[in-house]
């Protein structure tokens, strides 16, 4: 079946592994997106991969690896022995899907509680290491099986998440690597706003690049911590209908994952979150997918 409703974890984060597969699969979803450090809170991949698929579920993704604009030397072998034990983890668990996102600017890493790196503020080397950084861990991921699929995020995050601001963007970073290598991420929190949007989301299926589809609502006011500002489909100001159409038309048929972090919605009771976000899918966003799959004529989707 197309379009696959998964829960990532990020929306449920005061759940554990075994806690978050047991509500999905109790809420009937057959999909689930777990953050790498539930994976180490099981005590690796093998076991989370047990929990997983002991349930019933299949990974959708695997949040996430990235963070590769360092400009030290030791920064940069740490970074990429973290992204090649993601890439492992991946594989393991079946994701086959590694979410990217790429990093910010060295002299932002204090944000996030990474190292200080001076004042580096210069963005299109930040950019250039990205581009560096594929190039060695292609050949990896190839290996396993896995594709990297990088994230463009929202302008705010620029200088602390990712320099990667537009899904043009990071198509071009994706260009030089086969499409079974290297993909890219439509996260509707990130992206709704950008006047390419439409082009660009043509462009990365006609190149075979849509490896996954995050939904969320992008909610005002923006929230003190802005990471907390996605909101519950349908509660701010993203026109899922035109999006959702866009991703179906340029041939996407995978899971779509609901990626929420905000303090009122990950700290009320998990199950009330997914059957919200099932019954919101199911009436902002699904039937405009099955409308341009031609699953559905377009009077089912009004």
């Amino acid at each position: 079946m197309s379009f696959e409703l998964s829960l990532n974890t990020g929306t449920t984060p005061n759940l554990n592994l075994h806690e978050a597969v047991q509500a999905a699969a109790e809420a009937g979803l057959s999909h689930i997106g777990p953050w790498r450090h539930l994976i180490s809170g099981v005590g690796g991949a093998e076991q989370a991969e047990k929990i997983i698929s002991g349930a019933g579920l299949k990974a959708s993704t695997l949040c996430r690896g990235g963070f590769l604009t360092t400009n030290s030397t030791a920064g940069r072998t740490e970074a990429l022995e973290s992204n090649r034990e993601a890439i492992r983890e991946a594989a393991t668990i079946g994701a086959n899907e590694l979410i990217m996102v790429v990093g910010g600017l060295p002299a932002a890493a204090h944000v996030l509680g990474g190292q200080g790196e001076g004042a580096d503020k210069d963005i299109v080397a930040a950019r250039d290491r990205v581009a560096k950084a594929l190039g060695d861990l292609v050949p990896y991921a190839a290996e396993l099986g896995v594709r990297l699929v990088l994230e463009a995020l929202h302008p705010m995050y620029v200088a602390d998440r990712a320099v990667l601001s537009t899904l043009g963007q990071a198509l071009d970073l994706a260009t030089p690597y086969p499409t079974s290598t290297v993909g890219v991420v439509v996260d509707t929190f990130h992206v709704f706003w950008d006047p390419q949007l439409q082009a660009q989301i043509q462009r990365a299926g006609h190149e075979g690049r849509l490896a996954s589809y995050q939904i969320c609502d992008f909610n005002l006011p923006i929230a003190h911590n802005a990471l907390q500002s996605r909101g519950m489909m349908g509660d701010g100001y993203i026109d899922f209908a035109s999006i959702s159409r866009w991703v179906a038309k340029a041939g996407y048929r995978g899971c779509v994952e609901v990626e929420i972090f905000n303090e009122q919605v990950n700290n009320q009771a998990a199950s009330l979150t997914i059957s919200t976000m099932k019954e919101r899918y199911e009436q902002l966003v699904l039937p405009h997918l099955n409308q341009a799959a031609g699953v559905l004529p377009a009077s089912a989707a009004n």
